[in-house]
């Protein structure tokens, strides 16, 4: 229980100062969409449905090679390479978080990622399914925002 609230707080203080810190803006003609209000944003890599798996899964092997933690912060993605890093948020309450791609999935139609139990929870995922967006993300920008949470340079 204690390994778990300490995964779960060490995500949360992760998740909170990736959320906090400036991300450089990187210039990118292809993915760069203007708003109204002349700020960019960078387009949705992907917008569906999305699960979760767990118990029966846990410790058995994932498509990595490492053991499945129904606790870790971690996804199924058909397509992503593996290792890959995506922002999900679930767009029924705005909660997000960053989850790493350590197995292949879902296989069931009209679903677009399978969640970690952790994962699930850390999004409120009161019924089965939600729906959700995926983001890339860029591993700099989570090296960057992590040099300037401990001050290293």
């Amino acid at each position: 229980m204690n390994r778990v609230l300490s995964i779960l707080m060490a995500t949360l203080i992760l998740v909170a100062n990736v959320g906090a810190a400036p991300v450089p803006d990187h210039h990118r003609a292809k993915t760069k969409v203007t708003s109204k209000t002349s700020n960019s944003i960078h387009p949705a890599y992907q917008i569906g449905n999305a699960s979760w798996y767990g118990k029966s899964f846990h410790g058995r092997a994932t498509a990595s090679g490492e053991d499945f933690d129904m606790f870790e912060m971690t996804a199924a993605h058909r397509q992503l390479p593996l290792g890959s890093l995506i922002k999900v948020t679930n767009l029924h309450n705005g909660k997000w978080i960053i989850v790493r791609v350590n197995d292949r999935g879902p296989y069931v139609k009209n679903r677009i990622l399978d969640l970690s139990y952790g994962a699930a929870r850390m999004l409120d995922f009161h019924r089965g399914i939600e729906k959700v967006r995926l983001d890339l993300v860029e591993p700099e920008t989570v090296a960057t925002a992590q040099e300037s949470v401990t001050g290293s340079e």
